[in-house]
């Protein structure tokens, strides 16, 4: 029993004991992480201002047309002689009177007044529509000016029409207007084209009033080639004979205000059509 004991004993005396078991291996270090800071964004960049262009100036605006009203003869011409008959040239190489007394109704309304007073309106409305107007004389008291002044006007104040105002003196039985131009054209073609133009314009606003004359030219046209201020214009020129103040009918027209202001309208509504306006 003891023997077996002892033999046990040295059997286990001889085994090596197990190894231990090692230990794992470390696992490897988990790199570092670094925070990532983010680049700063590029500045925008920002183009430099372009000045805007210069506005262009304006365009100048057009001048107004410029008309030349003549309202015929003049109130002191009659006390005058002297000077409204002195010889003046008559622009187709001759000569005439500087001026006349103009004629009247029977009952005694002057022609110088009538011409005045209708111009004087006819003022008023182209002024309102935006035309300068030139009067041929200043007053209804004065004498003259010669009719070669007169028609040199227009072209002196660079004037885009003439037009001269009157009242006939025919017989009684004759009635109506007639509008006349120079005949001889001294002006050359364009002028006579215009003055045609503007004849036209006047004697169409005019029906509106008055008859055209049964008496004188055709259709309320004339042509003539003794009027000074006409042969003289270097500008489209009519003279208007608004009527005969000596017919009744045509003398009740021109002598009352409301007749008047009737020619007055029709007038500058010719003038008003031939500019265009």
């Amino acid at each position: 029993m003891v023997a077996l004991l002892l033999a046990l004993l040295a059997v286990l005396s001889g085994c090596s004991a197990a190894p231990a078991p090692s230990a794992a291996p470390a696992a490897p270090a988990a790199p570092a992480v670094r925070a990532s800071v983010p680049s700063p964004a590029p500045a925008p960049v920002v183009p430099s201002p372009v000045p805007a262009p210069e506005p262009a100036p304006p365009a100048p605006a057009a001048p107004p047309p410029v008309v030349v009203l003549d309202p015929g003869h003049n109130g002191g011409n009659a006390a005058h002689p002297e000077v409204v008959n002195a010889p003046v040239p008559d622009g187709a190489g001759g000569t005439k009177p500087c001026n006349t007394t103009g004629t009247a109704t029977d009952a005694g309304y002057p022609e110088h007044a009538f011409t005045w007073d209708v111009a004087l309106r006819v003022r008023d409305r182209l002024t309102a529509a935006g035309v300068t107007v030139v009067l041929s004389r200043q007053d209804d008291v004065g004498v003259g000016p010669c009719v070669d002044v007169r028609g040199q006007l227009g072209a002196q104040v660079g004037a885009a029409a003439f037009v001269g105002i009157h009242g006939d003196g025919a017989g009684a039985n004759g009635r109506g207007f007639h509008v006349i131009t120079s005949s001889p054209d001294p002006a050359g073609p364009g002028v006579a084209a215009g003055s045609a133009a503007l004849a036209g314009g006047l004697r169409d606003a005019l029906t509106a009033v008055e008859p055209v004359s049964d008496y004188a030219g055709s259709d309320g046209l004339d042509s003539r080639p003794d009027l000074a201020g006409l042969n003289l214009n270097a500008v489209p020129a009519v003279y208007v004979e608004c009527g005969n103040m000596r017919n009744a009918a045509d003398a009740a027209v021109m002598s009352g205000a409301d007749g008047r202001d009737a020619l007055a309208a029709q007038l500058a509504a010719g003038v008003l059509a031939f500019l265009g306006r």
